[in-house]
């Protein structure tokens, strides 16, 4: 079977998916990975198919807001919606699709009949047990979770609305729009697979059938790789450090946040280490290290504390290695992964971008690290995450659909 995995986005929306590839490739499937050329590499590197899709997946710096969120989506989907057709070469067994993807990806599998299938990140479906977690509201009673929940499905049609119109032009598609195929897909329980962790997100009792939370999906190291010599030698150095990075957020940001950074640790009293980033974090001293990109795998066992900005994948792999956390969301789901994060002890409250100050940082980072019940809790989720195997119950998934043992 030929598999084709499609998303896009920045760094966190395509890492899972190269872990989750390479165990369907290890499985004997033929899988192809498509994302926006700045991770060819990431795709190659876990041993698949790179395809391209057009978009420029930079963050721009000045989005902050819920309105620049969207205006900015908006443009990236229309791009993203130009050459999607190209990526789906002729053989395609079976497409996995994404968040961003999928209302695109509808339209394809109605043109050429190849079977599809969702795998999420982020919980997308209307539910009373929370709001959507795009909209960094706080929860509402059960029917006003899912009105707010049903109400940000409809702006996300109007997002897609533009480029699901162009898409069915080209592919000779009677025309649609983007809510009615939606509608289409809910009504015929079109199967989304969740790849995150029932630690931090249970399934909720209320979603359709079809829906399931699986595990998290790791994205893919290699057996042969280690940390740079440098970072080796500091984190043997002293006391377990505290990590600093903001992932692809906070793009020019980078003087600021070192600075508060730096500040927090010493007022803290800990040794740390700055992840570069889009910010373009960066520090110095014997107290301090910068890194570029490295294997949340391998590195954060060996911390003191994870400051971050609460994407999905950061906050995984934070509880992953049973480490408590600090978070900074700036926009988009991370509020919501921070709030979950907080919810089950493992990480202090949110502390909002805007609102970051280096006494703020120093003691939340004080208190994460002395109280050592954010380390238990961590250390709890941490082990309910150990029973979960994402990527295997995808790969059932997979063989029970096209009938396979």
């Amino acid at each position: 079977m030929r598999i084709l995995i499609a998303t896009a986005g920045s760094r966190g929306d395509v890492a899972p998916y190269t872990g989750l590839g390479a165990e369907l490739r290890r499985a004997g499937y033929d899988v192809a990975l498509a994302t926006t050329d700045a991770f060819a590499p990431l795709v190659r590197e876990a041993g698949l198919e790179f395809r391209t899709l057009p978009a420029d997946t930079r963050a721009p710096g000045g989005v902050r807001g819920r309105r620049d969120l969207m205006r900015t989506a908006a443009a990236f989907i229309n791009e993203l919606g130009q050459g999607f057709a190209d990526a789906v070469a002729d053989g395609t067994d079976l497409l996995l699709l994404s968040t961003t993807t999928a209302p695109l990806g509808w339209h394809l599998t109605e043109a050429t009949g190849i079977p599809s299938l969702g795998v999420y990140l982020q919980p997308s479906a209307p539910t009373r047990d929370f709001p959507p977690v795009v909209t960094g509201s706080r929860s509402l009673s059960g029917p006003g979770n899912r009105a707010v929940g049903r109400f940000a499905l409809r702006m996300a049609d109007r997002v897609y609305e533009q480029a699901a119109r162009e898409l069915r032009h080209r592919l000779q598609l009677p025309p649609l729009s983007a809510s009615a195929m939606r509608g289409r897909q809910e009504r015929a329980n079109w199967p989304v697979l969740y790849g995150f962790s029932t630690a931090l997100v249970p399934r909720p009792t209320d979603w359709r059938p079809g829906l399931e939370v699986v595990g998290t999906w790791w994205p893919h190291v290699d057996a042969a790789d280690r940390l740079p010599p440098d970072l080796e030698d500091f984190l043997a150095a002293g006391p377990r450090p505290v990590l600093v990075g903001f992932g692809s957020m906070a793009v020019g940001d980078g003087e600021r946040l070192s600075e508060i950074a730096v500040r927090a640790l010493r007022r803290a009293g800990l040794r740390g280490i700055l992840q570069a980033g889009s910010a373009g974090l960066a520090a110095d001293g014997d107290d301090v290290l910068t890194i570029g990109d490295v294997p949340h795998a391998l590195l954060f066992p060996r911390l003191a504390a994870v400051v971050h900005h609460a994407g999905a994948g950061s906050s995984a792999a934070a509880l992953r290695a049973g480490v408590p956390t600090v978070t900074v969301p700036v926009t988009a789901d991370q509020p919501f992964w921070a709030g979950r994060l907080a919810s089950i002890g493992a990480a202090t409250d949110p502390i909002p971008f805007r609102s970051l100050t280096a006494e703020r940082l120093a003691d939340a980072l004080d208190r994460v690290v002395k109280q050592q019940t954010y380390t238990r809790a961590a250390a709890t989720a941490a082990h309910h995450m150990a029973t979960e195997d994402g990527a295997g119950q995808t790969l059932k998934a997979i063989q029970q659909s096209a009938g396979e043992r």
